[in-house]
């Protein structure tokens, strides 16, 4: 990466990802404080996920430990405003470093009082419990901006003044006393779901992610992406969308993948001819899709199988199928550009072989094959097998030169990881805010209840026509809620508030929640809050809107996938026989060439509308998996081809294109 690529990188970063807005100090004592922090911060962490004895403590200690270092480096790195100096730390962010320091001591002083009172808390609590939640705000305000910190604080104003909201909202209300003890003296608010899975899992996969690109592993995807499609047609394009898929199933932030992998890609995809606003939708749909597909999915599945209560194999079985088909729709749409304005991809001489990369940083995949087994085979906790296999990378990492870290680099691995936890395990701790009323009031409940009433009103009498609208308020919901958020805090804001309906509604949770994940995920290409898609439009200099809107075509089958789960939960590989199995994977691969084709306008030469039309229709016939249906979308496939081929031979040979 040349040395403009990266600065241009940091300030597309900067610019759209506001967790990248850190100070660096200048003063050597204060910049090596830091440091150490933070390398305390990942050892303390790995030590206690080994199994360490001493470290074993009930669940609200650990996550108090977490949460008040995370906020003591949130008050370090971030400055309060944007125009505050960058380059130290003012005197009131001292005084919120203190008080951050003493919240875990005092949850460990105070917790033989939290059991023998029941929880309820007395005035010290309170006032505690009252500091910490402004803290949280306040850090998430600056790491994440003031979205999350608006949210909670609604939330908070909900909790209170329950008795004056009307209809279905009501509730009984709360006073502050009660509010406070729930969500800070016990495991349901703060210190609750949210940062159980920041304090344990999404910690230990980001520094595995750290580590794994210290080694280089972000560059041996982008030189396999580019040895495997890099000279096909439209072959940039493609190397885009292999690399960043790749790279964000690991590293779990779309910002940052776009800006990884975009700053090699979407030069190239210009250069080969395609427009600014599609080069950049092509990076920003393929960084948003890494967080949709297996093995890490950017930790969600992790936070799935804790809120699900199942094994994260089951969630990398639901989940591995529908990303495929997510991606294939990316592919077949950049397929289809490229035929339709006859772009061709780079010279085969100048990319790198199979062979050759293998060769070099082949060895890097050993880790990942071992996190797979430890997972899925060994029987060992999620906590346990993310140790190791850090453990594993470190070693494998030695085998070659190209490789090879040193304790230097192993360091600054571990400090990248604890810097990179901490804005999305703020946002978890706001999160748990969030969380902790809606157990309280009964808050999720009651939106459950208001969007299938909605569904059941609006076309009374009929059950398909009610679901399909309580899927469409849940899609809408969903992606309100995700606007601007990290991934993971938008996944447990909507799994909170929007799954329960569909669940009534009598839907297979990993359904519901699969389904509220992925529209969480696609608030980051949606405009008017489009982030990842914005970040692309910076590298590629086109129209952010433009490149918006954009990605939400490329991306269209993924909003048409989470459908298609729900009507055929098969897609999800649930109960499924080898014959069923393959029988949704064909019909879902038809639907998504037909959506490919009715976007683009193309299948083997350009639709008219109608041709188009016909694919739209066949493509959403495929959504339901019965057999009748499936028959009239693979009928439509026909007739689009047929059409098509009748065209070809209609044009003479000295004018065909």
């Amino acid at each position: 990466m040349s040395d403009k690529n990266s600065v241009n990188g940091a300030e597309i970063m900067e610019k759209y990802e506001k967790e990248s807005r850190t100070r660096t100090f200048p003063n050597r004592f204060l910049n090596r404080a830091v440091y150490v922090l933070c390398l305390a911060f990942t050892v303390y962490h790995l030590a206690y996920a080994s199994g360490i004895r001493l470290l074993q403590m009930v669940n609200i200690k650990h996550h108090a430990i977490h949460v008040g270092l995370i906020l003591v480096l949130g008050f370090t790195l971030y400055p309060a405003f944007g125009k505050s100096s960058r380059k130290k730390v003012v005197w009131y962010d001292w005084f919120f470093i203190a008080l951050c320091a003493v919240m875990p001591i005092y949850v460990f002083v105070r917790y033989p009082a939290f059991i023998s009172t029941g929880f309820s808390g007395d005035a010290i609590d309170i006032v505690m419990g009252t500091l910490l939640i402004l803290l949280v705000m306040e850090c998430s305000r600056r790491i994440s901006g003031p979205a999350l910190t608006i949210l909670s604080a609604l939330f908070l104003v909900y909790a209170l003044m329950g008795r004056s909201f009307p209809g279905i909202f009501r509730h009984r209300g709360y006073t502050w006393h009660r509010v406070v003890t729930y969500l800070t003296t016990d495991i349901y608010g703060i210190y609750g779901t949210s940062i159980k899975v920041s304090a344990t899992y999404i910690v230990l996969f980001i520094i595995f992610g750290d580590v794994m690109n210290k080694c280089g592993m972000g560059q041996f995807f982008n030189d396999i992406a580019n040895a495997l499609a890099g000279h096909t047609k439209g072959g940039p394009a493609k190397v885009a969308v292999l690399a960043s898929g790749f790279l964000g199933s690991i590293n779990g932030s779309a910002v940052a993948n776009v800006v990884t992998t975009g700053t090699f890609t979407i030069p190239l995809m210009k250069k080969t001819g395609y427009s600014k606003e599609f080069a950049g939708a092509v990076e920003a749909t393929a960084s948003v899709g890494g967080q949709l597909l297996p093995p890490i999915m950017g930790a969600a599945a992790f936070v799935m199988a804790e809120t699900l209560g199942v094994k994260y194999g089951v969630i990398i079985r639901a989940a591995v199928l529908p990303a495929l088909i997510y991606y294939l729709g990316i592919i077949l749409q950049v397929q289809m550009r490229a035929d339709k304005d006859g772009l061709q991809g780079l010279p085969k001489s100048q990319m790198p072989k199979v062979r050759d990369v293998m060769k070099e940083r082949g060895h890097l995949l050993i880790p990942i094959v071992f996190l797979l087994y430890m997972l899925i085979f060994s029987g060992k906790t999620v906590i346990f097998s993310a140790f190791w296999t850090i453990m594993a990378t470190i070693a494998v990492a030695q085998l070659r030169p190209v490789s090879r870290m040193g304790l230097k680099d192993i360091g600054d691995a571990f400090v990248s990881g604890a810097k990179s936890t901490v804005s999305v395990a703020i946002a978890c701790a706001c999160v748990g805010i969030i969380v902790g009323v809606c157990g309280q009031t009964g808050f999720a409940l009651n939106v459950a209840h208001a969007i299938i009433s909605i569904g059941q009103h609006a076309i009374p009498g009929s059950a398909a026509a009610s679901l399909f609208l309580t899927l469409l308020f849940t899609m809408v919901t969903c992606m309100i809620l995700g606007m601007g958020l990290p991934s993971i805090p938008s996944y447990l804001i909507t799994a909170t508030i929007a799954a329960p309906a569909l669940v009534e509604l009598g839907q297979a949770e990993i359904a519901a929640h699969m389904f509220c994940f992925y529209f969480a995920m696609f608030a980051n290409l949606t405009p008017p809050v489009a982030l990842a898609a914005f970040a692309a439009a910076g590298l590629s200099g086109g129209s952010p809107m433009k490149t918006g809107w954009q990605s939400v075509k490329l991306a269209l089958a993924g909003f048409i996938v989470p459908f298609m789960f729900v009507y055929n939960p098969q897609l999800l590989l649930e109960d499924v026989t080898v014959a069923g199995g393959l029988q949704v994977v064909a019909t879902s691969c038809v639907g998504v060439l037909l959506i490919a084709a009715a976007v683009e306008g193309y299948l083997k030469g350009r639709l008219n509308v109608a041709m188009r039309l016909v694919a739209a229709i066949g493509a959403l016939l495929l959504i339901d998996g019965g057999g009748k249906t499936d028959l009239l979308g693979i009928l439509c496939l026909a007739v689009v081809i047929g059409v098509q081929m009748m065209k070809v031979r209609m044009v003479p040979a000295d004018n065909a294109v």
